[in-house]
């Protein structure tokens, strides 16, 4: 078989939100938008409640339609996107939590679904979503006589910890929070880290779950094995892939795998990555094309049946770094072409 295996490990997961739970004070949610960060939605989110958490967070409402399909009632599940033209009727149907991002969406909510549960999103410097404060000033006496579930901004350095925008932006979300009696959230993983000053009431990990930076304590979640399809002998001065890009300069053993950049494995990672066999590091070489990759394996005594890319030697991290990106899109690039395997113990 050449489909290449991901293993997804639901212990890590769980050990991880537990970690970042023990951490803080409030209520620890978690962030399951993209299938799960790109691991599997239902398997993800039916650990995490397992382990006790009891509030999520999806991106778009089709998103939390599907989470409440998996979930049942019970979970509160929480909109970034707010209310949208279009979604009223699965916010009714499904019991999902729009975190509303301006006026527009507030009329929107009160006019559509009068009386059911919003939360408030405002921004807090980011610029990216929210109301601004101005924008909150003028709404905040209605909003607040109709109970949001939550007010919450989001943090757009916390992965850097002494950069001067976090501080910055807690100011301004205390300035534009102070005295409110709604819980509050600030916190993602990296805002977790930064210390007990950004928990408020909820805090909401998303990438610290999945084993991602800046959680450095994280547990590994996530291992890649891609079967060996071929391996050839190639002598000195012998080229491998397109382009010519790698020129052997004495005879090798090459060994090509079931995996490319259509599977998530970015082509620019290709001359920064190794990949492992039993921990022994194996050099990509030549380019990496849609559905296969060269790798050396001339020091190996066998050719193996598989090589590792991702796992305790090379995290989503590592290859992140290779590819000049960071770990969530590496994560939510794993494609469709993977058996998925869970594992529990």
């Amino acid at each position: 078989m050449a489909q290449a295996k991901l293993t997804i490990d639901l212990d890590a997961l769980v050990a991880n939100w537990r970690a970042l739970d023990a951490l803080t004070q409030g209520e620890t949610a978690a962030v399951v938008k993209a299938d799960g960060y790109g691991l599997g939605l239902a398997q993800v989110a039916r650990a995490l409640a397992q382990a006790g958490a009891r509030s999520f967070f999806v991106a778009i409402a089709e998103e939390g339609a599907a989470l409440r399909r998996i979930l049942g009632e019970g979970p509160e599940i929480f909109v970034f996107a707010g209310h949208m033209e279009g979604d009223t009727a699965l916010l009714a149907e499904f019991s999902l939590v729009p975190m509303l991002n301006s006026i527009d969406q507030m009329v929107r909510h009160v006019e559509g679904l009068p009386g059911a549960p919003f939360g408030i999103q405002l921004d807090s410097g980011m610029n990216r979503l929210g109301m601004e404060p101005a924008e909150w000033q003028s709404l905040r006496d209605v909003a607040l006589e109709l109970g949001p579930r939550l007010v919450m901004s989001h943090l757009a350095c916390a992965d850097e910890p002494d950069h001067p925008m976090n501080r910055a932006q807690l100011a301004t979300f205390r300035e534009m929070t102070d005295g409110l009696s709604a819980p509050r959230s600030l916190a993602a993983t990296g805002g977790v880290l930064l210390g007990p000053d950004y928990h408020f009431e909820m805090t909401r990990p998303g990438i610290g779950l999945y084993g991602g930076a800046p959680f450095d304590d994280a547990q590994h979640v996530v291992t890649l094995d891609v079967p060996v399809i071929q391996t050839r002998e190639i002598a000195a001065g012998e080229t491998v892939g397109y382009g010519n890009s790698w020129t052997a300069e004495a005879p090798a053993r090459i060994a090509t795998i079931s995996a490319g950049y259509a599977d998530g494995l970015h082509r620019i990672m290709g001359p920064k990555i190794s990949v492992h066999a039993d921990g022994v590091p194996c050099p990509v070489r030549g380019r990496i094309s849609m559905d296969l990759i060269g790798v050396e394996i001339t020091h190996l005594e066998e050719a193996p049946a598989h090589l590792r890319v991702l796992g305790a030697h090379q995290g989503v991290d590592d290859l992140a770094e290779a590819a000049g990106t960071i770990g969530y899109e590496i994560l939510t690039a794993l494609g469709p072409r993977y058996v998925r395997r869970y594992s529990r113990t």
